[in-house]
C-alpha cells in the first residue's frame, strides 16, 4: 500500500504539474487589455466635420484623440475647435500626429513641429505617434525613425508617448526600444485583439472605423482605451519653437509630370517621390493639400535613381552571423523561392556572414502577400489603413477596376 504521505506528495506533483502546462503558457500568450477599468474612446480628425461633443459625451463617450499635425506642414484644421469643445464637455482629450518622415533628421523636425503646435494646451492622455506608412524603408529604419521621432516628443514635451499601430504591424515591423511604449492597437472584426508577440498587454485598442456616435454626422473610429494611456503630469505643455527647415533633405533639382490616380494622396505619393507633401505643394501652387482630382497633373522631383526603370527591389540586405533564408524571408515578407530565384541561388542552406541579398519590395506573385477576404461593411479605405497600405496599392496588386464596388467574401492580395 502506499503511504499516505507519498500519495499526497504524487497529487501535489500532479497539480503542479497541470499548473505549469495550462497556466503558466496561457498567461504568457495572454494579450488583453493593462488594466481592467475600460473607457469609451474616438479618435477624429478634420474627417468628421463639426462635432457635437456635448452629445458625445452624452452618448458615454469618455476618452477622445484629436489629430493635431502631419509632417511639418499640416495642421488639422479642427484641431483648435475639437480641442475646445471637448474640453469644455468634460472629455479626457489626447492628441496624435500622423508621421511622414523617411530620415531619422526629417522624424526630429516632425516631433519639434507636433509639440510647436500643440504647446499651451492642457491634455489628459499621452501624446500618441501614428506611422503606418512606410513606402520602402525597411524595418530597421522604421524603428530608428519611430524612436526618434517618439524619443523627441518626449522630450520638447515633458509628456509620456503612446505608439498607434495596426496589428499586423505590431507583430512584424516594431522592434527593440519602440516595443517599451504603450501600444495603441488597430484591429477591427474581432472580440478581442490578436496576440501580436511583441507587447504583453494593450493601452487602447481601435476597434472599427465605422462607428457610429450620436453628435457626429459621419463614420468615426471607435476605440477602448485603459488607464494607461493618461498622463502622469497633466500641467500645460511647454512653449516649443517651430523647426528651421531650411536645413531640411535636399529636393532633386529635376522634375517631371505623373497623372494622379484614382486614391492618391499627396501623403502617398510624397512617400513614393521621397519628397514632402510641402515640396509638392510649392511645386504644384496647391491650395488645399487635402483636394486633389484623379486625371490632373503633378510636377513631382526626381532622382537620377528615379529616372531609372523600378528593378523592383526594396533593398540590399547583408547576411549576418547565424542568418537563414528562411528567418529572412519570414522578416520581409517574402518567400525562400523568390530570394533564391531572385539572387541565383544554389543551395538555399547555403548562406554565408556578408553576403548581399536583393530583397522585392513588390513580390509578384501571392507568396509574401496576406491574404484577405472581404466582410460586410469592409472599404478598400479601411482595409488599406488596417493593414498600413494604400488604396491604389491594394487596387493595383488586384487589378480592381471599380474601386467603389467590392462585395463580401472577395479575397484580396495585401
Amino acid at each position: 500500500m502506499w503511504h499516505k504521505g507519498a500519495i499526497k506528495f504524487i497529487f501535489i506533483f500532479l497539480l503542479c504539474f497541470a499548473f505549469m502546462i495550462y497556466v503558466i503558457p496561457s498567461q504568457t500568450l495572454a494579450f488583453g487589455p493593462s488594466d481592467d477599468t475600460i473607457y469609451e474612446g474616438i479618435d477624429v480628425s478634420s474627417y468628421q466635420g463639426n462635432i457635437d461633443f456635448k452629445k458625445v459625451k452624452q452618448a458615454g463617450i469618455e476618452v477622445v484623440y484629436i489629430k493635431a499635425t502631419e509632417g511639418t506642414y499640416y495642421i488639422d484644421p479642427y484641431l483648435e475647435q475639437n480641442y475646445r469643445r471637448a474640453k469644455e464637455n468634460g472629455l479626457k482629450v489626447g492628441l496624435y500626429h500622423y508621421v511622414t518622415a523617411r530620415t531619422e533628421a526629417a522624424a526630429r523636425r516632425e516631433a519639434q513641429y507636433f509639440v510647436a503646435k500643440v504647446s499651451g494646451k492642457n491634455i489628459d492622455c499621452k501624446l500618441a505617434m501614428d506611422f503606418e506608412s512606410f513606402g520602402n524603408l525597411s524595418r530597421e529604419q522604421i524603428n530608428n525613425i519611430g524612436l526618434v521621432f517618439m524619443k523627441e516628443v518626449e522630450k520638447l514635451s515633458g509628456k509620456q508617448v503612446i505608439l498607434y499601430s495596426n496589428s499586423y504591424t505590431a507583430s512584424n515591423i516594431w522592434r527593440g526600444e519602440n516595443t517599451n511604449y504603450p501600444l495603441w492597437v488597430a484591429e477591427y472584426g474581432v472580440k478581442e485583439p490578436v496576440n501580436n508577440g511583441t507587447w504583453d498587454t494593450w493601452a487602447g485598442w481601435q476597434y472599427t472605423d465605422r462607428g457610429t456616435v450620436s453628435g457626429i454626422n459621419t463614420y468615426v473610429d471607435r476605440d477602448k482605451f485603459t488607464k494607461e494611456v493618461f498622463l502622469d503630469d497633466t500641467s500645460i505643455i511647454p512653449p516649443v519653437n517651430p523647426p528651421d527647415n531650411s536645413d531640411k533633405d535636399p529636393i532633386p533639382q529635376k522634375t517631371k509630370k505623373i497623372t494622379i490616380k484614382w486614391g492618391d494622396t499627396l501623403s502617398g505619393l510624397a512617400i513614393k517621390y521621397n519628397t514632402t507633401v510641402s515640396e509638392l505643394v510649392k511645386l504644384n501652387n496647391i491650395a488645399n493639400p487635402n483636394l486633389i482630382y484623379a486625371g490632373n497633373t503633378l510636377i513631382v522631383p526626381i532622382t537620377e535613381s528615379q529616372e531609372e526603370p523600378d528593378n523592383g527591389y526594396a533593398e540590399i540586405y547583408t547576411v549576418k552571423s547565424g542568418d537563414t533564408l528562411s528567418q529572412i524571408a519570414q522578416r520581409f515578407n517574402t518567400t525562400v523561392t523568390i530570394i533564391a530565384t531572385d539572387n541565383n541561388i544554389q543551395n538555399v542552406n547555403l548562406i554565408y556572414p556578408g553576403q548581399q541579398l536583393k530583397i522585392r519590395s513588390d513580390c509578384r506573385y501571392d507568396c509574401g502577400h496576406r491574404l484577405y477576404t472581404v466582410k460586410r461593411g469592409d472599404t478598400l479605405w479601411s482595409i488599406s489603413r488596417r493593414y498600413g497600405t494604400s488604396i491604389a496599392n491594394i487596387v493595383k496588386l488586384n487589378r480592381i477596376k471599380n474601386p467603389n464596388l467590392i462585395y463580401s467574401g472577395q479575397v484580396f492580395r495585401i
